[in-house]
């Protein structure tokens, strides 16, 4: 008898260790900043189903994007590394002579790390992380491709990229119609749907929309309405707002395909943004100095939910200063997979159960770009605790902020704190020396 119930208690212990981890959605809206996002406060902007996720989960107030620009964030995200140590310390771009950035071939991605644990990744949007092979989604790790290559569309309705076709089924050009975030969202909620057919395999959606990037397009109706509930709106505001309360919609429509399929109840759900909202476009990073490109935190604060039922408390909070990146190590752990050492980022379990992370660290940023402005250098950010070291340019100064008494970065202490801003120097030069090890332009 005892025998027996020993041999019971062991295969049930086999069977709970070989259980599936939960499965993963990755929301990720690009040049979205919290001012935009009306659980983040007072703004002109309506974004409930996205609010619902605050509601139904955690809202954290203190994350920042890896990179104030679209692929090196994107680049972070999917490697776990900063990003010049993943080759990407740039954007990606249709024109070589104009790219400043180039996937490192053989670095682990999330979905390839996955997919040791037995799971299914799929990308549905925006890739912007190489146009051709080797460097494709599917190359990279991801089972089901379905979406667009290359940095932006020219319009959200025609979907076309200086004149050329981007978008792909895995490999398939494909000529879909209508407005991008409707497309994308619609396949989201299809390949739900064929995910909650198999329920014995874990999944990973990583739904990038390129929405509110530029060109600002809200379909007509949804401007209209904004128009009619608050004509005093900047024009250019107005549409923007539009514009971000039709995504919002749309990612209300993942959330009920969620529901309505019963995958919402073991489903990790993150909302987050690539960098901060675009100034000139009439896009909000309130209450935060600055805005894309900018090594400000406006450029660099994101909004960042994460539901978990049953595992996260509702309507609960954090103030642990992360990075997006950090969904990297997350996620390997709940599925089963041991991170590697080799990762800068950090598990963001403590925080999912409302403690500090095991040790503080420094939050590294860098953006390399062309052009006059830039003239194909880089730039760079560090922040230790309440101190930020940054400049916006290549040409510029470094300039020093102490972001507990100063979070408006308005007063620059370079000169009153030389102890202060050696050390911080010191440190970001060893960040740009290992960076500096990767290539970040195709072989020849």
């Amino acid at each position: 008898m005892l025998r027996n119930s020993l041999a019971c208690l062991a295969l049930g212990f086999a069977i709970a260790s070989a259980a599936p981890g939960p499965n993963f959605v990755v929301i990720f809206t690009d040049d979205h900043g919290v001012g935009d996002v009306s659980c983040y406060g007072e703004t002109e902007v309506r974004t409930p189903h996205i609010d619902r996720l605050a509601a139904e989960g955690m809202k954290f107030t203190r994350m920042r994007a890896n990179a104030t620009v679209c692929s090196p964030s994107r680049a972070a995200l999917l490697t776990g590394l900063h990003a010049d140590r993943a080759g990407v310390p740039g954007v990606i771009r249709s024109q070589p002579e104009n790219s400043w950035g180039y996937l490192a071939p053989g670095i682990p991605t999330l979905p390839g790390e996955l997919k040791k644990a037995g799971y299914h990744s799929a990308l549905v949007g925006k890739w912007h992380l190489g146009l051709e092979s080797p460097n494709t989604p599917n190359e990279r790790g991801f089972d089901f491709f379905h979406g667009f290559l290359g940095d932006m569309m020219d319009s959200y309705t025609s979907h076309l990229r200086h004149g050329r076709n981007y978008l792909r089924r895995n490999a398939e050009v494909i000529e879909p119609q209508g407005h991008a975030t409707d497309l994308f969202s619609r396949w989201a909620v299809d390949y739900l749907r064929e995910r909650a057919a198999k329920p014995e395999q874990p999944f990973f959606l990583y739904l990038a929309y390129n929405a509110p990037h530029f060109p600002i397009e809200p379909p007509a109706e949804w401007l209209a309405r904004v128009k009619e509930r608050a004509p005093e709106l900047d024009p250019k505001r107005a549409a923007n707002v539009a514009f971000v309360e039709h995504l919002d919609d749309r990612i209300g429509q993942v959330l009920a395909a969620l529901d309505e399929t019963g995958l919402a109840k073991n489903t990790v759900v993150v909302f987050s943004a690539d960098n901060g909202g675009s100034l000139p476009h009439g896009q909000s990073n309130r209450p935060w100095r600055g805005g894309k490109q900018d090594h400000l935190d406006g450029g660099l604060r994101v909004p960042f939910l994460v539901r978990w039922p049953g595992r996260i408390e509702p309507g609960s909070q954090s103030d642990h200063a992360g990075l997006v990146f950090d969904l990297f190590p997350t996620f390997l752990e709940l599925a089963g997979v041991k991170p590697s050492p080799e990762l800068d980022a950090a598990s963001l379990l403590p925080a999912f159960k409302g403690r500090a992370a095991a040790a503080p660290r420094d939050l590294y940023f860098v953006r390399r770009e062309g052009g006059a402005a830039y003239g194909g250098l880089a730039y760079h950010a560090l922040i230790r605790g309440d101190w930020k070291l940054m400049r916006n340019n290549p040409w510029s100064p470094m300039e020093l902020y102490h972001l507990g008494n100063d979070p408006g970065e308005t007063t620059n202490l370079a000169g009153k704190e030389p102890e202060i801003f050696r050390d911080l120097s010191d440190a970001l030069q060893r960040h740009i020396q290992r960076g500096g090890r990767t290539p970040w332009q195709k072989p020849e």
